[in-house]
């Protein structure tokens, strides 16, 4: 075991995958020389030599094409876009080739691939460098959408992701790279994608989240702990999701609350909430309370923080929901 913060379990991640199996391939801007935009990279390109650890020009179309041909000549690539607004550009070739392989091909071909995508506001970055994209990509079949909260599991759910032979967008909560220390295991162990996590058991009401979000909401929680008993749920995997784990939930609080970063109109918490709508309705002692970011895009830094979901807000929102 090794004490690490999330650059460092990516970073362990993919040292442990790339020496365990010679097909994954490291690729994109930076990645190889300099380590990466955030290091996630360093030293690989020193041990694993710039035939697995690609630097490529800066063309995110190009990266995922050719990301997409070398899935699909028995390679296992590994791309990370810089930001994961940049993806932008790269979407058709997700969208149009990777996600449909396997069903155009009949079954005969997968596009093994995860794309890293550093998400989200809080680290005082322009617009397009903090984005949250997880609702456009969910929305894709074929894709796997991940959103891990903690250097543990972001260890655990790259490896898996590596280890799926389809494609996976692996989104990384930029603002709490560095601001999360534990324990995480040397050895390579894997996460079950789909599967979520109680972060803190309750019976008052139920919040879910995901993400850098997971700690700001627990943060929040734990100030109201002595009169509101809230049950954490960390999602981990936006799509497939854990519903299952959400109802078991709702059964025992009757109450919900989702927290995300993402803008509200149509962002994943409007999935959640029409599922549980429809699957646990007779759980629910009242509406279901959404907390998100707003409709516009993530101001500049001096407001940044008035956007993203903050602790006077989700608590605000938990005592809103209790009062019903």
């Amino acid at each position: 075991m090794t004490k690490m913060n999330m650059i460092d379990a990516i970073k362990s991640a993919l040292d442990s995958e790339m020496k365990k199996d010679k097909s994954v391939i490291v690729i994109g801007e930076d990645v190889g020389i300099n380590g990466g935009v955030f290091r996630a990279t360093d030293g690989l390109f020193k041990k694993y030599g710039p035939d697995r650890v690609i630097d490529t020009p800066l063309t995110e179309e190009g990266i995922m094409g050719n990301a997409v041909g070398l899935a699909l000549n028995g390679l296992k690539p590994v791309v990370e876009i810089q930001f994961s607004a940049f993806m932008a550009p790269a979407f058709d070739q997700i969208f149009t080739h990777a996600s449909k392989m396997r069903t155009r091909s009949r079954g005969r071909f997968t596009c093994p691939l995860v794309v890293r995508g550093p998400s989200g506001g809080g680290i005082r970055a322009l617009e397009l460098h903090c984005e949250n994209p997880e609702a456009y990509y969910a929305h894709i079949p074929g894709v796997k959408v991940v959103y891990p909260s903690t250097p543990y599991d972001a260890k655990g759910l790259l490896i898996s992701a590596i280890r799926d032979p389809d494609p996976v967008i692996f989104l990384e909560p930029m603002r709490i790279y560095r601001a999360i220390k534990e324990e995480v295991p040397d050895k390579a162990y894997t996460i079950p994608l789909g599967k979520a996590k109680v972060v803190r058991e309750g019976t008052d009401l139920t919040v879910v989240s995901w993400g850098a979000m997971v700690k700001y909401a627990g943060d929040a929680i734990e100030k109201i702990a002595d009169k509101i008993d809230v049950e954490l749920i960390d999602l981990r995997t936006i799509y497939p999701f854990d519903i299952n784990a959400i109802l078991k939930s709702l059964e025992k609080t009757g109450k919900l609350v989702i927290i995300h970063e993402a803008p509200k109109t149509s962002g994943f918490g409007a999935e959640i909430a029409a599922s549980v709508a429809e699957k646990g309705l007779d759980y629910l002692e009242a509406p279901i309370k959404r907390i998100t970011g707003y409709d516009t895009a993530l101001p500049f830094a001096k407001m940044e923080l008035d956007w993203i979901p903050s602790e006077e807000r989700i608590i605000k929102g938990i005592k809103e929901v209790m009062d019903y």
